[in-house]
């Protein structure tokens, strides 16, 4: 077996997937590696997002779109009416609330259980040293996959005319990585810490949500291979409509400051379709560390 730039057993081919003349993620510690951090965590802290344009070597940037196409017919579809805070519409709000705004969420999900182990997206995912780089890229000691058999891992397939609409995630950070873009339209759209762990500013997202807060706005246009960090759980985010004939896909990287993560009943069935017996076993222990809206 091949060992790694740090000695580490190179089973995953990190050396052939990831630009690691760039981005030493696999030298922990290192000078060089914690210039990378460094960057990350300041412009994290800037803008709630930093985006390591080139993470994937372009040598593998067309596997991963072919991986990504293949896995694409397995995403659970349905077009659902949703709204920023994925909270039940019939939730009691008062009047001008920005809860009460209904979108139309259109995208779609391939869960774990339907990605391969050998698929270049689980590889990474299940890396020891990049699930480390990111645990330092968000200041935290240590992160963990996901138990849940379906989350955790799973690829966003967004067809034409269809978006992922104004959100919040539940997550305090999103990893995520652009496989394939769309012919048109698909930009990622961002409200940077829009909101705080003891505020919701709701004036500011009911802005957003109603044309009148394009200041607040920021576009981002992202490439096959790179790789985004991301604060959405405070900075309200969109994917715009897909134009053209190509589907948008994006591999979504989930972690948890804690071990044991299993996804709730209804936020599973919603994303996925179905539910499996780990699921029903949770229900009930999840638990936020803020008090937001969701």
């Amino acid at each position: 077996m091949a060992e790694g730039r740090g000695g580490e057993p190179d089973s995953s081919g990190l050396e052939q997937l990831i630009d690691l003349d760039r981005y030493p993620i696999d030298e922990y510690g290192s000078a060089p590696g914690e210039s990378v951090v460094e960057r990350v965590r300041a412009e994290l802290a800037a803008d709630g997002c930093s985006v390591l344009r080139g993470f994937v070597r372009p040598s593998r940037c067309a596997q991963l779109r072919t991986e990504g196409i293949e896995l694409a017919p397995s995403a659970y579809h349905t077009v659902e009416r949703v709204n920023a805070y994925n909270i039940p519409l019939d939730t009691d709000l008062p009047v001008g609330h920005p809860g009460r705004i209904v979108m139309e969420r259109g995208n779609a999900f391939v869960a774990r259980d339907r990605i391969p182990a050998d698929a270049s997206i689980h590889l990474l995912y299940t890396d020891s040293r990049f699930r480390r780089f990111v645990a330092d890229c968000f200041g935290r000691p240590a992160l963990y996959e996901y138990a849940d058999p379906l989350a955790g891992l799973c690829l966003n397939v967004v067809g034409p005319g269809l978006s992922h609409p104004w959100h919040f995630d539940t997550n305090e950070f999103t990893v995520s990585m652009l496989t394939q873009p769309s012919e048109g339209g698909g930009t990622f759209e961002y409200c940077p810490n829009i909101r705080t762990p003891h505020a919701e500013h709701f004036d500011h997202v009911r802005a957003v949500l109603t044309g009148g807060g394009d200041h607040l706005v920021r576009r981002l246009v992202l490439r096959p291979g790179d790789l985004q960090l991301f604060r959405g759980r405070f900075s309200l985010h969109r994917v715009s409509p897909v134009e053209g004939t190509a589907e948008r896909h994006t591999a979504i990287f989930a972690y948890s400051e804690h071990p044991g993560v299993i996804g709730s009943v209804e936020r599973t069935r919603q994303l996925f379709g179905r539910v499996l017996p780990e699921h029903l076993a949770a229900a009930g222990r999840s638990a936020r560390g803020d008090r937001l809206l969701d």
